[in-house]
């Protein structure tokens, strides 16, 4: 008999969940309390009600097997000797509005759970409870129904012959899948050099999983050049693991949209190779891009008398999944966007409810790292999930970003000033948090005193404090690790100032829940917020975090900066059965396992599949581009990007550590070579602006072009102009990130980790855009190209060291003159 596992929650909502997406604010933070809710009930029940019982039974119907299993909040015997299952449920709902009938699925989760019990114990009756928790005036509401055996077994065989049909449905459709990924072929002819080697490293890592002494999963890192074909050489030996009974579900987790659609472009190339291929893919797309009809400030407006496809969406979304689930199995933003038309349903909920029914999942990091965003769904415990984890290099500063937090004591000001004249409670809160605030910010201000002009781009704001200076409490400030010109950076985070922050939730969550309509709700909303992510923040400051105090003017910015994100990248990773974490730059291996949390994982680096004789790799080592030396440096750069580029006829691309840079050398090199033709990367370029920028790189050029790009930036990586699209590149300095005194805390940081602290904040993030930049040449056995080194360090054994194999060829040169000889013979070979 075939058999399925099914969550009983899982179970009661699909089938009995109706209504409307509503987001309007009803207490975000406090459902997030729901857990601290349940526990402070649980004990408060007193010897004798057990909490969190675990239950799991075996059920047939429609000859099917399906295991649910479930915990139920409490067990205990009531004062008439029923023993009775409570169903502890927090809510916002006005006290007097809470009935019975609030919501069917509240009652049904009860009820399975008691038929489970009471047949588990042979008890004849058993009673159900709904015990209600309103948070707003902690008042407590409860509901006891009285169930006979007979009853709640006949409630429960009449759930799961409704859900029979779409059990049947995923039973069918495994059967399908593992037949069809058991014959999966390999989509080419012949595997690539290297891409074998890839997929069988990444087969192993999925076929391993957890163990007794591994119960985060397996983890491998592979490195391997571009151009190779990560993307089929990961995906394809995953999907054959599943096939074998080895992962559930796949997620394939990007940093860029490119990426995305280079994995859904193997997916179709699969499908191409193999028709009839069973097999669900899905693409999640970010509300703001999925959303169909947005609000007049192009935002979502999830409400139902606002839009229509939040408007009775659970009435209608079983209908849409249907339609979907048997159509072709590809389901990309476009078709979710098609399907979310024809029923009035929301894409972006559509593709969260369709991800539990595809194999593939795409998306973004976010989905699994992000403590706000990641899926709950699957990732609030472990399951039997595959990780791929593309780019890689990218994931250390997205992973610091998604754990770290800013605070402006500005925002408080503001939104004092939004709630207009009059008094309340919200309006004492903020004055009193901004009084905080001002104390804290008249201590940084004397801790570091300004000692010359504001950097460029940075003027004093014009708003002024709520309250007067003479009335700011003292502040003590932790000895700080750094001070100067307004900023302090300290160890400790001063438990005043997430004090006096949450000290605003409360009355500003009574606000917005009782003036939803009020024209500041929006900017108040911002407020919240943002309390949020610093509360957030402070609940996981430990060591690896730093606290920044910014005082300019009247403001005090307040950051919470994750210096170190290993444990929560690795908690987050111990989600599921196997990651593989693979991109061109993860060099050394040692730096990533160290800053990703995954200490004993294997690590591999294939050798480049490329003729090395196609790479012409020429360093002039008598640059210096470090800063200091920038300006004197100009001439000189231009004159080798100008060989550069007149070696042969076709497309460059020149890669710069900052805009600044950038623009001195192009004006530079503009004026004496106005024949070539040039194209600049302008700042903050869209999805539209950046496709114009790479068009502009035809094949076959009848005359020559010189891009001018900023390393680590949209072209630096991702970008694949593969053949004569792009025949060459020169790569302005060694790409160490701006000094600067976060940069700095960084690099403290990890020199009392490992004594290695330039490496780890400068050294090593630097040669990864390096490489990254110098990829964008080769991309296949016929690609032939040049990359030129411009700075001395690039002949220092700290840097040397760094590189790859297949740079072992590389040739220093003393001059221009060299370079163009080199050049020549380069291209006459």
């Amino acid at each position: 008999m075939a058999s399925i596992h099914l969550p009983i929650r899982q179970l009661v909502e699909f089938l009995l969940r109706t209504g409307s997406i509503d987001s309007r604010f009803a207490g975000f933070d406090r459902a997030n309390e729901g857990a601290r809710i349940h526990r402070k009930l649980q004990k408060a029940a007193g010897e004798g009600y057990q909490a969190e019982v675990f239950l799991s039974a075996e059920r047939e119907a429609c000859g099917i097997a399906f295991t649910l299993e479930g915990r139920a909040d409490g067990i205990f015997t009531n004062e008439t000797g029923t023993v009775t299952i409570d169903e502890i449920k927090t809510t916002t709902v006005p006290y007097e509005e809470i009935t019975e009938e609030l919501n069917p699925c509240h009652w049904a989760q009860g009820m399975v759970y008691a038929a489970i019990y009471s047949s588990q114990q042979g008890l004849e009756a058993l009673a159900v409870r709904l015990t209600y928790y309103q948070v707003d005036t902690d008042q407590l509401l409860r509901f006891t129904r009285q169930f006979t055996r007979q009853q709640l077994e006949q409630f429960l065989q009449q759930l799961l012959t409704q859900y029979a049909p779409w059990a049947q449905r995923q039973l069918d459709w495994d059967i399908r899948r593992s037949q069809s990924l058991a014959a999966l072929q390999f989509p080419f002819a012949e595997y690539r050099p290297g891409q074998r080697a890839l997929a069988g490293e990444v087969y192993r890592a999925c076929r391993a999983g957890k163990s007794a002494d591994r119960k985060g999963g397996t983890r491998v890192f592979c490195q391997a050049p571009t151009g190779i074909g990560k993307t089929m050489s990961a995906l394809f030996p995953a999907l054959k693991a599943m096939g074998e009974g080895c992962g559930a579900k796949l997620f394939y987790l990007t940093a860029r949209n490119t990426t995305q659609a280079a994995a859904e472009d193997a997916v179709a190339r699969l499908r191409a190779a193999q028709p009839g291929l069973a097999l669900r893919s899905v693409t999640l797309t970010a509300k703001e891009k999925a959303c169909l009809h947005p609000d007049a400030e192009g935002h979502p407006a999830c409400l139902p008398e606002v839009c229509p496809f939040a408007n009775g969406y659970y009435d209608r979304r079983k209908d849409a999944l249907a339609a979907l689930l048997d159509g072709s199995g590809s389901f990309s933003r476009a078709a979710l966007a098609d399907t979310a038309r024809q029923f009035s349903v929301c894409p972006f909920e559509l593709g969260l409810d369709l991800s539990e029914w595809c194999d593939v999942v795409i998306g973004d990091y976010n989905y699994l790292f992000d403590p706000v965003v990641h899926l709950k769904r699957f990732f609030d415990a472990a399951g039997d999930w595959l990780f791929l984890i593309d780019e890689a290099h990218n994931l250390p500063d997205r992973a610091r970003a998604m754990y770290s937090a800013q605070f402006a004591k500005s925002s408080l000001t503001e939104a004092k000033r939004a709630l207009g004249k009059g008094k309340s409670s919200l309006k004492t809160a903020l004055t009193k948090a901004d009084k905080v605030f001002l104390a804290a910010r008249r201590a940084c201000a004397q801790a570091a005193p300004r000692t010359g002009a504001e950097p460029a781009g940075e003027t004093e704001p014009t708003q002024v404090s709520l309250l007067p200076a003479e009335t700011a409490p003292d502040f003590a400030l932790p000895q700080p690790l750094y001070a100067r010109d307004g900023t302090v950076f300290l160890q400790q985070l001063p438990a005043a100032l997430p004090a006096a922050l949450r000290s605003v939730h409360t009355p500003l969550q009574d606000w917005l829940e009782q003036n939803p309509d009020d024209p500041a709700h929006a900017q108040l909303l911002e407020l919240y917020f943002a309390l949020q992510d610093i509360a957030r923040a402070a609940d996981r400051y430990d060591s690896h975090f730093v606290t920044q105090l910014t005082a300019r003017g009247s403001e005090l910015e307040l950051h919470l900066l994750c210096l170190d994100p290993a444990p929560f990248v690795d908690a987050s990773l111990a989600a599921g059965r196997s990651a593989a974490l693979f991109s061109a730059t993860l060099t050394p291996p040692a730096f990533y396992r160290s800053v990703l949390g995954c200490a004993d994982a294997r690590a591999v680096a294939l050798p480049s599949p490329f003729p090395p004789e196609n790479l012409g790799l020429f360093c002039l080592p008598g640059i210096s581009t470090r800063y200091r030396q920038r300006e004197a440096s100009v001439p000189a750069v231009a004159d080798a990007l100008a060989a550069l580029a007149k070696g042969k006829t076709g497309n460059y691309l020149a890669f710069f550590p900052s805009y600044a840079y950038l623009q001195q050398v192009y004006e530079a090199f503009a004026a004496r070579w106005p024949d070539i033709s040039t194209l600049v990367q302008q700042h903050s370029l869209d999805d539209a602006g950046r496709a114009e920028f790479l068009a502009q790189f035809v094949p076959r050029p009848a005359k020559t072009l010189l891009g001018f790009a900023v390393m680590g930036g949209i072209f630096g990586e991702g970008v694949d102009l593969v053949g004569d699209r792009l025949i060459g590149c020169a790569i302005v300095g060694v790409g160490l990130p701006q000094v600067n005194p976060r940069q700095e805390m960084l690099r403290r940081y990890y020199e009392e980790q490992s004594g290695c602290g330039f490496d780890y904040a400068y050294r090593y993030p630097g040669m990864n855009k390096v490489l990254q930049a110098s990829g964008r040449v080769v991309r296949t056995p016929q690609d032939k190209g040049v990359v030129l080194l411009l700075d001395d360090r690039f002949a220092q054994p700290d840097t040397a060291r760094l590189f790859p194999p297949h740079w072992q060829h590389i040739q220093y040169l003393p001059g221009t003159a060299a370079l163009e000889t080199a050049l020549k013979g380069f291209w006459d070979s």
